[in-house]
């Protein structure tokens, strides 16, 4: 049996363990093409050949940058990290000014590139960087292909140089290096190495229930994200056969195409699935409409381990049968698990998905903990409602006395690239500074109560923790997203961005002319959001609540530069984009 202690060491174990026909499986042309454990470890193979023909040396950096999951790219990064070079996995919504930064920063000679949306973006840097050579998935007319290194490592004369390559790494060897696209200032190059990734995926292993070498996994979260990426090393080591999702928008198509057991996601995806449900519930009519609100209402109320008590229970039983079971062939009829992370997830979604029998397990870590730091599981009464679950083998965790989560463990990164400074802001001997609040409970669940950095005074001099309120106010439909904003203020206020497909249906059901430019100053808008927000403050302290809001005038996303590509929100960013509004509620 191979020992794993590299990231390389999976797709042998797996080939060894389990030998799947359908390792990975991309669409391409409208129909599905799967390569087998097998092929999968040949063709890496020839990708270590190829790149020891270019000269590829050991600790040499090479880029990979692509829109969607796809099965080139884990072959690629097989065969990077074979021959002791990295990988550099760069998020292909940043600017070109990012691009370029940390091509030049990573000192990168090699990018491969999915597509010529991606190309066109790197040419127009390309020049002002050290890469010799740019290599596509997508076949695109005078470019080089990926296929080109492929075929440059056909002829296997040269294995043993690859065979000698693996046995020089070792695991404390860096393997990556991930930039995160922060919230503020330039990214940072986060050091991970093989051990750092393989002990976290080892040590997370045991909280996922896959039934090994059968279950099917759904992906779609960037791969250049560590959480996906740790992911799919896990499923390498579980034999679950990954289908890669051809975008966010065919999801629901490849949902029902796949019918995978298992998928992973950010927070505000599950928000949309469960927008869209609740969307076509309120089309219904008559006694299907009352069962559908029976059921979200019970399913609001659930809680895990029958607390409820038996009665609860019954009730769960027939809504299961005749409401959820509907939900659940809507997303493929064989979704026993879905993982959130990089977020926190609203509580409602936790419980609805679970009374529908499609339990969401919420867990925390960051890039810098390779990722996973504590996760729920429902085994062993290990999922709780509000938290991010227990913290994982090996993994130790300590509160500061101002409340921040310290971490130390296997999975702590090596430090920030060429960094040594930033490197000494976070780390207090071997424990890692996460910059979250938190707390751990009686039983062992660790709970998220704030980012330390995004807590603010108001000229009062008291705290607001703008994340739950956030939480909390997002749980409206006419919210798609709001910013908590207020400090060194005399109160707290928000900018919202409306939830554009539900508000034209609002306006249509009241009879309100609607058009995307003009809705944001109609008053019965207005009232109605003020309404939503009155609810929700009840929830918190006088001085917290939110006495103001605007609505802005255009969709916040990644492109624009509101959000991260982790659908974070820059609040510096958009504290800049929306001054005008801001003034207009502290400086009227």
């Amino acid at each position: 049996m191979t020992k794993i202690t590299r990231l390389f060491d999976f797709p042998y174990h797996q080939l060894e363990t389990y030998n799947l026909d359908k390792a990975f499986t991309t669409k391409y042309n409208g129909t599905w093409k799967s390569i087998s454990s097998k092929e999968f470890i040949d063709q890496a193979n020839a990708i270590s050949r190829g790149l020891l023909r270019l000269g590829v040396k050991p600790n040499d950096k090479i880029a990979v940058i692509s829109t969607n999951n796809r099965t080139e790219w884990n072959i690629v990064d097989t065969g990077i990290l074979q021959i002791g070079a990295q990988n550099v996995p760069i998020y292909p919504t940043i600017a070109k000014e990012d691009y370029e930064y940390i091509l030049n920063h990573s000192e990168s000679i090699y990018c491969f590139v999915s597509d010529e949306t991606i190309l066109e973006k790197l040419n127009v840097i390309k020049g002002n960087t050290k890469l010799k050579a740019v290599y596509t998935f997508n076949d695109i007319s005078n470019e080089s292909s990926w296929k080109d290194v492929l075929e440059l490592g056909k002829d296997e004369s040269n294995q043993d140089v690859v065979e000698d390559r693996k046995n020089q790494v070792k695991p404390d060897d860096l393997a990556t290096l991930i930039y995160t696209s922060g919230t503020t200032g330039t990214p940072k190059g986060v050091m991970l190495s093989h051990n750092n990734i393989v002990s976290n995926v080892l040590d997370s292993e045991k909280r996922v229930p896959f039934d090994y070498g059968k279950s099917k996994s759904l992906s779609f979260l960037p791969v250049c994200h560590v959480f996906e990426r740790m992911i799919l090393y896990l499923y390498q080591f579980c034999g679950v056969e990954v289908y890669f999702a051809e975008s966010i928008e065919a999801m629901s198509d490849n949902l029902k195409e796949v019918k995978p057991n298992v998928m992973t996601a950010v927070p505000r995806l599950y928000e949309k699935v469960y927008d869209k449900i609740v969307a076509k519930g309120t089309e219904l009519s008559g006694l299907k409409k009352t069962l559908f609100f029976w059921a979200i209402e019970l399913g609001l109320k659930y809680e895990p381990y029958g607390a409820n008590g038996w009665w609860y229970e019954k009730q769960l039983q027939l809504a299961r049968k005749l409401i959820f079971s509907k939900w659940q062939e809507g997303l493929g009829g064989n979704l026993e698990l879905m993982v959130s992370g990089s977020a926190a997830l609203q509580p409602r979604l936790t419980r609805m998905f679970a009374a529908a029998g499609m339990p969401i397990m919420e867990g925390y870590g960051l890039t810098e903990t390779s990722p996973v730091i504590s996760v729920n599981d429902q085994r062993h009464g290990g999922f709780k409602i509000g938290t991010v679950g227990r913290i994982i083998d090996n993994v130790e965790v300590k509160i500061a006395d101002d409340g921040e989560i310290l971490v130390k463990g296997p999975n702590v990164m090596q430090g920030y690239y060429k960094d040594p400074e930033k490197t000494a802001e976070v780390m207090t001997n071997d424990y890692f500074h996460t910059g979250d609040i938190g707390e751990i409970d009686s039983e062992g669940f660790l709970k998220i109560t704030d980012r330390k950095k995004e807590m603010f005074k108001t000229s009062g001099g008291k705290y607001v923790a703008p994340a739950i309120l956030e939480n909390e106010f997002k749980q409206s439909r006419f919210i798609e997203q709001i910013m908590v904003i207020g400090e060194g203020e005399k109160m707290p206020a928000a900018l919202i961005q409306i939830n554009y497909e539900f508000v034209q249906e609002w306006a249509k059901r009241h009879k309100i002319n609607y058009s995307k430019e003009t809705i944001i100053d109609n008053q019965q808008l207005k009232d109605r959001i003020q309404e939503e927000i009155d609810t929700a403050n009840q929830k918190f302290g006088h001085w917290e609540q939110i006495k103001k809001f605007e609505i802005t005038p255009n969709v916040w996303s990644i492109e624009e530069g509101h959000l991260t590509p982790t659908m974070k929100m820059k609040r510096k960013v958009i504290k800049e984009k929306y001054h005008d509004l801001i003034d207009k509620i502290y400086r009227p």
